[in-house]
């Protein structure tokens, strides 16, 4: 049930003043704690809870006597009385001096299959940072008991950890970045940074704070523009909550994000704390599983497969063969040159046997020919030695490549150990609960 939308008096008029006390009233308890006077007659609204519940709350902030004022504010409407009394005295930093029913009257109970009502997240606010207490912070969280969170459920990680984690290249694969890329080494250093990462927000959570946040009003720091004030000024008919009501579990995963609350964010982590656990074994052992026997890997353009003995002697002969013809241009036969020297032969002979200068032609033809044949020669040589060069390149590489994934495996160790300490330090932070919080 929603207990800010305030039902009317049954005579409006007769409430404006007290409407427009109680609107100086919520000003005054959130500037500076303390309460105007209460003006006569301003509170003679009959069957209106508010009439009362605002003279109780007076009442007890003065130190006086608020036991028939309360009586009759109950009797009117219970729940919206013990709500505004609640958020009232934690707005003005006197929230220990609530009674320990009213908090259970106002906040009601909590279920999955029901929204959380604005009054619910407002004293849900204020017990996080401490204006009830350590009593009042446990209160809510028995309330948030009502979530079942499932250990494989991966949205609590992802509140947490959002984003997908940017890794760096190991120390073992900075010759290979590509390595770096292959889907099992991949997907291995990114559970590291993960954990790595959702260690630090939940040590951030956990941390401990300074005391005291609330029991003091400082203007425009602690509760200006939150769900109390809020749900304050709902209650005594300043208007009504904005936007759609949220789940609970959707309350406790906006609360676990980075931006969040602090306060929220410990009491969500002790709901999440199941979760949480479970996700970080999980990352842990993805960074303890061992690289694996054999991986395909692009050496120079091309597929090679490589093995702890050392490459794959298969796909490297598949990889030179794709390198030869790739590499090796398809060249024309030098029919230029032939058909030089064929003529040179006939130029040549014709010359001797008719014009003995003639024969001198065709020995210059006959060099021409010898010439572009000679460029031939040249060329496929070339092309001989440059593909020699890749191979020679690529089993290199090759064999480097399965050298930096000894290094790789040897510092998967290492890894495999800070994971561990990781998961031993999340397990400890999660089990000092929000209390240092």
């Amino acid at each position: 049930m929603d207990l800010t939308t305030s039902p009317e008096p049954g005579n409006v008029a007769d409430a404006t003043e007290l409407h427009r006390y109680a609107e100086a009233l919520l000003v005054s308890l959130a500037a500076d704690g303390t309460t105007p006077e209460l003006p006569p007659g301003v509170t003679d609204v009959p069957g209106y809870w508010l009439a009362p519940a605002v003279e109780t709350l007076v009442l007890i902030l003065s130190g006086g006597d608020a036991l028939e004022p309360l009586a009759l504010a109950s009797q009117l409407d219970e729940r919206r009385t013990a709500l505004f009394l609640c958020l009232a005295l934690a707005v003005c930093g006197q929230g220990d001096r609530i009674h320990a029913s009213w908090l259970g009257t106002a906040f009601g109970d909590l279920s999955e299959d029901h929204p959380v009502a604005p009054g619910q997240r407002a004293l849900w606010l204020a017990a996080a940072r401490g204006a009830y207490g350590p009593v009042g912070k446990i209160f809510v969280l028995r309330k948030l008991d009502a979530v079942d969170v499932p250990a494989t459920d991966d949205r609590w990680l992802r509140a947490i950890v959002p984003g997908s984690p940017e890794t760096s290249v190991p120390p073992s694969l900075e010759p290979f970045p590509e390595l770096a890329k292959v889907a099992e080494i991949e997907r291995s250093l990114q559970a590291s940074v993960t954990l790595q990462r959702l260690r630090e927000r939940c040590d951030a959570i956990t941390s401990t704070r300074q005391p005291g946040e609330v029991t003091k009003v400082v203007r425009g720091t602690v509760w200006a523009d939150d769900e109390p004030l809020a749900v304050l000024r709902t209650l005594v008919g300043q208007g009504g909550p904005d936007g759609p009501l949220s789940s609970l579990t959707g309350h406790l995963l906006q609360d676990l994000r980075p931006d969040a609350d602090p306060h929220l964010a410990a009491l969500a982590l002790h709901v999440a704390a199941p979760a949480v656990r479970a996700a970080a074994e999980a990352l842990v052992d993805v960074v303890r599983e061992p690289p694996p026997d054999a991986l395909d890997v692009p050496i120079l353009g091309y597929a090679v497969r490589l093995r702890p003995e050392g490459p794959d002697q298969e796909s490297m002969a598949a990889a030179e063969q794709r390198l030869v013809t790739e590499c090796v241009p398809k060249r024309a036969r030098p029919w230029p040159a032939y058909l030089l020297l064929v003529l040179a032969a006939a130029v040549f002979a014709w010359g001797f046997v008719v014009n003995p200068p003639l024969a001198l032609g065709g020995l210059v033809i006959a060099a021409v020919g010898g010439h572009l044949l000679w460029r031939h020669r040249i060329q496929e040589h070339s092309d001989v030695r440059y593909v020699q060069s890749r191979a020679g390149k690529l089993g290199d590489l090759a064999d480097k490549a399965v050298w930096a994934l000894h290094e790789y495996a040897r510092e998967s160790e290492e890894r495999a150990s800070v994971a561990a300490r990781d998961l031993s330090e999340i397990t400890t932070l999660l089990r000092r609960g929000p209390r240092a919080a």
